[in-house]
């Protein structure tokens, strides 16, 4: 295991995908000003509230103008799935305090949010496998291993495809829980890929083998991808891999801290936004 090469310990039976996210990730800031009805906790909470709409708004707006599906039946899905959008926060970019002459204290917020379109709506544009390779649609990521099933001793290899250039992080959980990042790794420090081609893991400069064996259970292999450089996570090297050292209900978070990409043609004010990307598949491990 420590002679440069990492033997994942896997017996893979079936591989299925069980979870896919399709989403879009913006900076946007709120504002609310107290009033005579309102406290200053309600003010804040009118602000983020602002904020989370305003973030809506610049997904929706950035979908519209990035998004050049052809059929334009599919174009109205994911505009309506965005109308119909949640919005997660994942950071506090800066908020405080100040006083405005017309309508006194005011408060400002700024953050960075996760918009999630309407799930049913995406299940349905997912079946039109004609996304799967266009790049004018919003970023889709495919994830697989090259059998559904493996006996001890054989490799698995995995493999990953965008229909546009993409930053990626792949991890992998086996069944004791212990989950580490197969790419980018310390061999292979790319994480920037051409939307396309199929890359293969392990491969090229990869310094580590996924070898089947015990013990046995259920694993997992997620990728998180997109169009923006991604979050950083605490890592430890370990052999031709990395030992993920965050938590893992934090590895999701912190990869969405995604360094948001804006074009130099913009104007200030157009909205700015990276795509975002995770699908997990589960391998089941036996004898």
């Amino acid at each position: 295991m420590l002679r440069g090469v990492f033997f994942l310990i896997a017996s893979i039976y079936m591989a299925s995908a069980l979870y896919a996210s399709q989403s879009t990730i913006t900076d946007a800031e709120g504002y609310a000003c107290m009033g005579e009805d309102k406290s200053r906790k309600q003010t804040e909470h009118d602000a983020l509230t602002d904020a989370k709409r305003n973030a809506a708004e610049n997904a929706l707006t950035y979908i519209k103008s990035e998004t050049r599906v052809k059929e334009s039946i599919l174009e109205k899905d994911l505009i309506e799935a965005y109308a119909n959008a949640s919005v997660k926060l994942i950071q506090e970019l800066g908020k405080g305090w100040y006083n405005d002459a017309s309508t006194g204290d005011c408060f400002r917020i700024r953050i960075k949010a996760e918009i999630t379109p309407d799930i049913k709506i995406m299940e349905r544009i997912s079946k039109d496998k004609s996304t799967n390779d266009d790049p004018s649609a919003p970023l889709k990521i495919q994830i697989w291993t090259d059998k559904k099933s493996y006996r001890q001793g054989e490799k698995i290899r995995v493999y990953i495809k965008g229909n546009k250039p993409f930053y990626a992080r792949v991890t992998y959980k086996d069944a004791r829980e212990k989950i580490v990042q197969l790419l980018p790794n310390p061999y292979r420090a790319e994480n920037y890929f051409n939307g396309g081609p199929v890359y293969e893991i392990p491969s090229g400069k990869d310094n580590f083998e996924l070898e089947v064996g015990p013990p046995f259970g259920k694993e997992e292999v997620i990728v998180y991808a997109s169009t923006s450089i991604l979050g950083d996570i605490d890592l430890e090297q370990q052999g031709g891999i990395y030992k993920i050292r965050t938590g893992e209900r934090d590895i999701g978070d912190k990869t969405r801290g995604v360094k948001i990409k804006r074009k130099e043609s913009n104007k200030e004010k157009e909205a700015a936004a990276s795509e975002f990307y995770e699908e997990k598949i589960v391998l089941e491990t036996g004898r």
